[in-house]
């Protein structure tokens, strides 16, 4: 079994790169922050208090990891909610564990988010943490909403992008910030497939050293 834990702040690839791994070593993957936007939903749905710790840990407790849908779980609403129900310790830690279980998935999974190879998964074999310019990663997102039919300016998602930096680099429980261990992949001039690339040489020559199994047959 092998763990790929990929962190990283908003908008500089972590997701897009993580599938594009996990389809080409043929593991699982989970993208951590969806499991807060799926409590989120539940709550919204069920037109449940979101300041109830005790409900909304109860609720991840029952929520099945796999198969998420990033679609759905993409609504801004639901978005929104999640960011309210993040900072509950407990439920944290309900979630935490959730995600250490489907770490332990066969034969290896690839799970991203802020604080995987730190908290989450802080002896898995391969740690990334990829990254970008501010500027870059604002460029992207802008893009991104304006592709979908939807309505902003660069300097308004660039003020989001600052203060979601803000907040997850210095909250107090598990704030985001490269493990020691983390291979460092700065995407600021890189596209995708370079990204991909740079990441799979680095997850390779880790399996090698440890004598894991290797990529699945392209």
């Amino acid at each position: 079994m092998t763990t790929i834990a990929i962190d990283g702040p908003a908008a500089a690839g972590k997701g897009t790169l993580s599938r594009l791994l996990a389809g080409a070593y043929g593991f699982h993957h989970l993208d951590t922050g969806l499991t807060y936007r799926a409590v989120a939903k539940y709550l919204l749905d069920a037109a449940l208090p979101l300041d109830d710790e005790d409900v909304a840990v109860e609720i991840a407790r029952t929520i099945e990891l796999a198969g998420l849908d990033r679609a759905v779980l993409s609504a801004h609403e639901i978005g929104e909610a999640a960011s309210r129900i993040a900072v509950m310790p407990e439920l944290r830690k309900a979630l935490v564990e959730a995600q250490r279980v489907f770490a332990r998935r066969q034969p290896g999974t690839v799970l991203d988010g802020r604080d995987i190879g730190t908290v989450v998964c802080p002896d898995a074999e391969v740690k990334l943490y990829i990254t970008a310019s501010p500027a870059i990663r604002a460029g992207r997102r802008y893009e991104e909403i304006i592709a979908t039919g939807g309505e902003t300016d660069f300097g308004t998602v660039l003020g989001d992008i600052l203060k979601r930096d803000e907040r997850d680099m210095g909250r107090a429980d598990s704030p985001l910030k490269p493990a020691e261990d983390a291979h460092l992949i700065d995407t600021s001039e890189m596209d995708i497939e370079a990204a991909f690339d740079v990441a799979r040489d680095i997850i390779d020559a880790v399996l090698e050293q440890d004598v894991l199994p290797l990529r699945a047959p392209d």
